[in-house]
Order: C-alpha cells, then structure tokens, then sequence
C-alpha cells in the first residue's frame, strides 16, 4: 500500500512538470487563476485533514468530491469574463455535480451535521491494516494522500476550463463534446441507480430476515450496465473528465496540453481503488472471481 501511495504522490509531481515542458506556458490571466484557484485548494485540505483528525470520519474529501469542482468552474468563468465556451463547460461541470451530490446525499454522505455522515468502508479496512497501525503513520497518510493528494486531484481535473480561456471562438465540436459528457453522465447515473436499487433492496430482506435468493445470493449487483463493466460508474467518471479535457484542446488547439495532468491521474487513481475494491469483493463474495474472468473491469465488451 505505501509504494502505491508514493507512486501517486510522484505522479502528481512528475506528471505536472512534463505537461508544462510540452505546452506553452499560462498567460498572465491563467497564472492569476491558477493561484486563486490553489488558495480554494490549500485551504479545502487543511479542512478535509483538520475535520477528519477530529472526527475519525475520513469521508471529508467525499463532501468535496462533487461540490468544489463547481467552484473552481464558476471561479475561472469569472476570472474569464463569461467566455462562451467557459460558461458551457461550468455548465456542464454543475450538471455534473447537481448529480452526484443527491447522489451522495441519498447514501447518507451529507447530515445537518456536516463534519458527520456515512464514511467510505474502505477507509476502516485499510486503517486496519498492519502498515496504518502507528497513529503517526495513519496521519501522514490521511495528510498526504487523502486530503491534500484527493483534493489536489480535483483540482487538477477541474483546470481544462483555465487551460481554455482566450480560446478559439465557441464551434460545433464543443457542443458534440458537451453531447458526450452528458451522455456519460446519463450512464453514471443509469449504473448508480441500479447498484443503489440492488443494495437497498439486498439490505431491506437482510434486516427483515428474509432469504437472499437468485442475483441476490450472490451478494454483488452483476446486470444491466454492471453486466457489461465491473465498475460502470467508474468508466463513465473517468471518461467524463477525459472529454471535459478535449475542450481545452479545442480552444488552445494544443491536444496535449498542460491541463491534461488532471485526467491521467484520475484514471491512476481508479485504477488502484478499483484494485483495492476488487480485493474486498473476492474475499466477502465466493462468485465474485468468477465475475472478474466474464467482465472487463472498465470499458464495456473489452478484456481490459
């Protein structure tokens, strides 16, 4: 676990250095955006980290994951004076977010007590792992990864819409763009809705002692869209940001970019939590490895 947390801290080093080498450098109004941006940042961190080492909820990041993002977009919109194409991609971003957040809010991630709420599993699982038995360590890793890496993370998927101010003038492939990131917002929504309907009614005969029966057996959700990708929700997020970054692209007319960091190391990131998941599944579900040779772990009728 702690070589793949420091690959993750040295990605988000090495991956941002080589991504400026290869594109131009930010102009003044991106520079100033930039830093007010990095402020938001800094300070949402030492939030997530001040409020989880209080609490022992290591969810904080989660509260962030879907609202934050909306932020930044509407910042830079701002700082960009309502460009077209700027005003869209926030649009967008909030379409995004809107989503996610009721999404969050019906698992019980938000309560009036907003320092309180459901805490991922994972979180307990790893803290109980032998490496995260030293309290010191454990706050090293909520400081360094959790919350300033996880945020910092959102930080850099968010900045495409930086890297596209003062673009070319707003065209028929930025609306073909926002067609697919909302269609893939469709689909996270279409997979979340399904995974919700099966647990919630997995759990409803569970407390009722009920007989789990048929797909029920087997504890995890395996049709519809969970049928043709392990992690359908995981697909389409990635693949919402990959696109949101084709839009910088289209404005800078530089397809490799510096805002491309954002992107490529959210996809390192699911990978690994996906990999982590994965090991819970197998080990809670006998079927589960079963599962794991029919259906490819992201992209629909692939191996991959």
């Amino acid at each position: 676990m702690w070589k793949t947390v420091i690959l993750l801290i040295i990605t988000i080093i090495v991956i941002p250095y080589f991504s400026f080498y290869l594109d131009e450098s930010p102009t003044e109004l991106q520079k100033s955006t930039l830093i007010s941006l990095a402020w938001v940042y800094v300070a949402s961190a030492a939030y997530c980290f001040i409020v989880s080492t209080i609490t022992k909820n290591y969810s904080q990041v989660d509260k962030f994951w879907s609202v934050i993002p909306m932020v930044y977009a509407w910042m830079a919109c701002h700082y960009g004076n309502y460009e077209p194409r700027l005003i869209l991609m926030a649009v967008l971003v909030s379409i995004w977010g809107i989503r996610l957040t009721l999404n969050f809010t019906r698992r019980g991630g938000f309560t009036w007590k907003f320092w309180e709420g459901e805490e991922d599993y994972r979180w307990a699982i790893l803290r109980a792992k032998p490496e995260f038995q030293s309290p010191i360590r454990w706050m090293i890793f909520n400081l360094l990864f959790i919350s300033y890496y996880q945020m910092g993370l959102i930080l850099l998927f968010t900045i495409p819409i930086v890297r596209s101010m003062d673009g070319t003038p707003l065209g028929i492939f930025d609306y073909v763009i926002a067609a697919v990131f909302i269609l893939l917002v469709v689909m996270e929504t279409i997979a979340d809705q399904q995974q919700y309907d099966y647990q919630t009614e997995k759990y409803r005969r569970i407390n009722n002692n009920e007989p789990l029966e048929g797909n029920y057996k087997k504890g995890f959700v395996d049709t519809g869209l969970w049928s043709k990708s392990r992690h359908p929700n995981y697909f389409a997020e990635q693949s919402i940001w990959i696109v949101f970054y084709l839009f910088s692209g289209i404005a800078s007319g530089n397809w490799l970019n510096w805002s491309i960091m954002g992107c490529v190391l959210l996809v390192i990131l699911f990978y690994n939590s996906s990999v982590f998941s994965e090991e819970i599944s197998a080990g809670k579900y006998p079927e589960y490895k079963e599962y794991q040779k029919k259906v490819p772990r992201f992209i629909p009728f692939t191996k991959w």
